[in-house]
């Protein structure tokens, strides 16, 4: 009997030490993946503000336009860092951007919308070059 309980011990034991390294595992990659990670964050741009200084890799810089219906975003690659250089939204077509991000970061997003809908663009670098990764189309609610 006494066995038995030790090792039920040691069993519970060892699970919740397991839980607890997986938890902490998927929250530091799911950070990552979701762009909170230790590389950057999505974040409206301001051009008042100055961007803080980040090393720069070494490599050519290869830019690409990803563009639609709603305009553009410009979308430059380092190596694997990508970078966000500039969007330009279709104002005539009354689309606006929402947010973009700048970088570095191994993928760059950009959200335009024009009222009534949304879309969310992701682009990351694809042996040095831009591309999109997703694109994501919404329909925004009536508020």
């Amino acid at each position: 009997m006494r066995r038995r309980m030790l090792l039920v011990g040691l069993w519970a034991a060892t699970t919740v030490v397991a839980v607890l390294v997986g938890v902490f595992a998927v929250s530091t990659v799911g950070a990552t993946i979701r762009d909170r990670g230790p590389v950057g964050d999505e974040v409206a741009r301001d051009v008042s503000v100055p961007s803080s200084s980040v090393p720069e890799p070494e490599g050519p810089a290869v830019s690409d336009e990803i563009s639609g219906e709603w305009g553009a975003f410009l979308v430059e690659c380092r190596d694997t860092w990508a970078y966000g250089v500039g969007v330009r939204p279709d104002e005539a077509a009354g689309w606006r951007i929402v947010s973009w991000e700048e970088g570095p970061d191994d993928d760059v997003d950009a959200v335009f919308s024009d009222g009534r809908n949304s879309v969310d663009l992701e682009v990351f670098c694809n042996r040095g070059r831009p591309t999109l990764a997703e694109l994501e189309r919404n329909t925004l609610g009536d508020d």
